[in-house]
């Protein structure tokens, strides 16, 4: 492992977590644990006010969308989260080019996600990216579940690692699986939940079921789902193969998961339980796009060239949780989950490569895999205590991981050597927090301290595969990294009356830099470029600044929010030279490709949002949001920040049946002027133009068939041409790199319609 010297600190992390499964058991009175079981029926909640007490998530600057408004609107994927908060936006992986959630222009590594407590790792191999390159670019970590499987999600937004941990830049994404009682109903022991939808944007089909039984204190879970579809639509209309094809590439791809949990509820208000996950995708992409290019000494792609993309993730964890009975009780609440996850993503091409210089044709192929395995322990404790007319609500916790990340590139022709991209990598990454909330008096005023401890330590390894990496005899074995830090909040909060509450924070946050940034090596001497990390990167740190206002009264809802965030050793990836070798074409330095530390970055903006429901049954909502990103050593704007976005719509509902019709209105990407290369060529980029698009959705269930909803909604009704700016930052409008602005737009008029049973 390399990291002996950390085990006694590992131990110490072992110990407090380990506590929270001991001090509950001498904290209360021995009673018999009672039970309340609710209804809660696949509902996907993006925050709510109404969480635990010393939850991740029991924050002011967590954001709500009711469970009726997502079942309504047919949230099924992170791309259609953006449909409901302005503020979140979805690239979807192209080939070649990775993607991810965006939440205030951050995305991947600075975005935390985590799934029943346990961090789902970001792991990624930029080696190869571009729109014109083999399908072996691997990147996002917020494909690698399915929403059947879900029973909420919530969305942290803010530069804030005091409890969501490292990474934590922009905010993080806490994923909540189906639990036995989210299905079974009061007076019952047993439910069920069946679903299938078709969506015409990907001509997918969808199914899933999900049945639990319980049998006196112990209760079982069983949920699966499967899906298959093709290529999500865009509005190119030109075919064909090469590079001025507007068609989007011909897709099919699978997925299923499956889940199972065990559940054994003890006396004392002290639960234990085992859950298996399994999450798998394929997908094949005809790549209609590299078809017809190449040279004719290496060869050019023919019409059997295709892509292949697998994201594959697997959990088995044994959870301890405890809530106290007891009024008088010490501890309120504890939970520690012991995990194993491993999580792999494999991409990469194969078809028949032609020389036309000797009418030559032969087998091309690249497979890129990359997985990543953890080991790991989370826990927190939540206490009540009073004094001095002080109420204190505190939380103590820690998680640990220790994890193996793993690379290998796969090569045909048998002459081209097969290597690792990046050595192999043992680590450890670990954090303690601690938060009180104090009320004084009873009043409406609470201060909220709290900091976090994060500490990270990767350790390289040789391997065979990074032996024979060409790069290695120019950059030789990369260094260990390590680093850590404190990241402290102050959170202060101040209900004006029992339905608006006034909240201002100020955070730190912090991001180690990832495998991929630190030890990446693609090194292509004979044409004279290289990809390659920084081992000497500087971890991520950033200050947060919020002040805002909530209102609900069951009726009514409004909430605004302003925030100021500061980075600094933003990581980015830029084009140098390099003496390691010469370019063959120019004679000069060789193009390098690598990562440095931006000095100061700048990210600022405002959100709002209200609603309203009348007594005759009409519902009306409106949202926005605006951010502004900029580099202050350059003066350069973010083009990851997405520009001014709102939603405004309009709806009715009954008790059997509703319907909401809405509009989503962007302004377009600001003109960033010419950019030039290293070797100072000229090129433009595509700036995405504002659009407006309109959705109509409706659902009934009627009364005559008990547990039956139908759901439908027509969306982009007017088959409007548009472009998500942020994923078309990069598209360069001059030159052969990049496919014609159409190939790159988002879907015209689509359809869905499912169907959900309950018994």
């Amino acid at each position: 492992m390399g990291s002996r010297s950390l085990r006694p600190l590992l131990l110490a992390c072992t110990a407090l977590m380990a506590s929270s499964a001991i001090l509950p058991a001498y904290a209360q009175d021995a009673t018999t644990a009672t039970t309340g079981d609710e209804t809660q029926l696949q509902t996907i909640v993006v925050k709510g006010k109404r969480v635990p007490a010393g939850s991740v998530v029991d924050t002011p600057l967590a954001t709500e969308t009711t469970a009726e408004e997502i079942r309504q609107k047919e949230i099924t994927d992170p791309r259609q989260l953006s449909n409901e908060d302005p503020s979140v936006d979805y690239v979807r992986t192209r080939p070649g080019a990775s993607g991810g959630l965006y939440i205030r222009g951050l995305t991947g590594a600075r975005i935390s996600t985590l799934i029943d407590g346990v961090p789902i790792p970001y792991i990624e191999n930029t080696a190869r990216s571009g729109t014109q390159s083999p399908t072996t670019t691997t990147g996002d970590s917020s494909d690698s579940y399915d929403f059947s499987s879900l029973s909420s999600i919530d969305i942290v937004k803010g530069a804030d690692s005091s409890r969501l941990g490292g990474g934590s830049l922009a905010g993080g994404v806490i994923l909540r699986t189906l639990e036995p009682e989210d299905l079974i109903g009061e007076s019952k022991d047993w439910g069920v939940v069946s679903k299938t939808n078709y969506d015409s944007a990907d001509s997918s089909f969808g199914s899933s079921v999900a049945a639990a039984k319980k049998v006196e204190n112990t209760s079982v879970l069983f949920q699966a789902g499967y899906k298959k579809g093709h290529e999500l639509q865009g509005q190119g209309d030109v075919g064909g193969t090469g590079v001025m094809r507007t068609e989007v590439n011909p897709a099919d791809y699978t997925q299923y998961n499956m889940l199972l949990k065990l559940r054994q509820d003890l006396e004392g208000g002290h639960r234990i339980g085992l859950t298996a996950e399994r999450f798998h995708r394929d997908t094949d992409t005809t790549l209609n796009t590299i078809q017809g290019t190449g040279s004719a000494s290496t060869g050019v792609y023919q019409r059997d060239y295709v892509g292949f993309d697998t994201t594959a993730r697997d959990r088995v964890s044994v959870d301890y949780t405890y809530e106290a009975i007891a009024a008088d009780s010490l501890i309120d609440s504890a939970s520690l989950v012991a995990y194993w996850q491993r999580l792999e993503k494999v991409a990469g091409s194969s078809g028949t490569r032609l020389r036309t210089t000797t009418n030559v044709s032969y087998l091309y192929e690249r497979e890129n895999s990359l997985s990543e395995n953890d080991y790991g322990l989370t826990g927190q404790v939540n206490a009540s205590v009073e004094a001095g007319g002080l109420a204190h609500e505190i939380t103590v916790g820690g998680d640990v991981a220790l994890f193996g990340a793993e690379s290998f590139l796969s090569a045909v022709p048998t002459t081209t050597v097969s290597q690792s991209d990046i050595p192999d990598v043992d680590g450890v990454r670990f954090g303690a927090y601690l938060q009180d909330k104090i009320t004084f008096n009873g009043g409406p005023f609470s201060l909220t301290p709290g900091f976090r401890f994060d500490l990270y330590n990767y350790n390289t390894e040789p391997s065979d595969g990074y032996s024979n990496n060409t790069g290695s005899g120019y950059f030789g074995l990369p260094d260990d990294a390590n680093g850590s830090a404190f990241s402290p909040k102050l959170l202060a909060s101040y209900d004006l009356t029992p339905n608006l509450q006034l909240f201002a924070q100020w955070s730190m946050a912090y991001r180690a830099p990832t495998v991929n940034e630190l030890y990446l090596n693609f090194t292509n001497a004979s044409s004279g470029y290289a990809t390659v990390g920084n081992a000497d990167l500087e971890a991520e740190t950033g200050q947060g600044f919020e002040i805002g206002a909530n209102f609900e009264d069951g009726a009514n809802a409004a909430r605004v929010v302003g925030f100021y965030n500061k980075y600094r050793n933003f990581i980015e990836q830029y084009e140098t030279t390099t003496d390691a070798f010469s370019n063959p074409f120019t004679g000069g330095d060789g193009t390098l490709y690598t990562y440095r530390n931006l000095d100061r970055v700048r990210i600022a903006g405002v959100e709002a949002s209200a609603s309203k429901r009348f007594d005759s049954g009409f519902l009306v909502h409106a949202s926005l949001a605006y951010t502004y990103g900029e580099d202050e050593s350059t003066g350069e704007y973010l083009r990851s920040v997405a520009p001014f976005k709102s939603v405004i719509g309009v709806g009715y509902e009954t008790a059997t049946w509703g319907a909401d019709f809405s509009g989503v209105f962007s302004a377009g990407m600001r003109d960033d002027g010419t950019q030039y290369t290293s070797t100072a060529t000229a090129y433009e980029t595509f700036d995405a133009p504002g659009y407006g698009v309109f959705n109509l959705s409706g659902w009934w269930a009627p009364e005559q068939f008990q547990g039956l909803r139908i759901q439908a909604g027509v969306y982009n009704i007017f088959d409007k041409t548009y472009w998500n700016a942020v994923a078309t930052r990069d598209v360069q409008t001059t030159g052969t790199s990049y496919q014609p602005a159409d190939y790159y737009s988002e879907p015209g008029r689509t359809f869905k319609i499912s169907l959900t049973q309950k018994f």
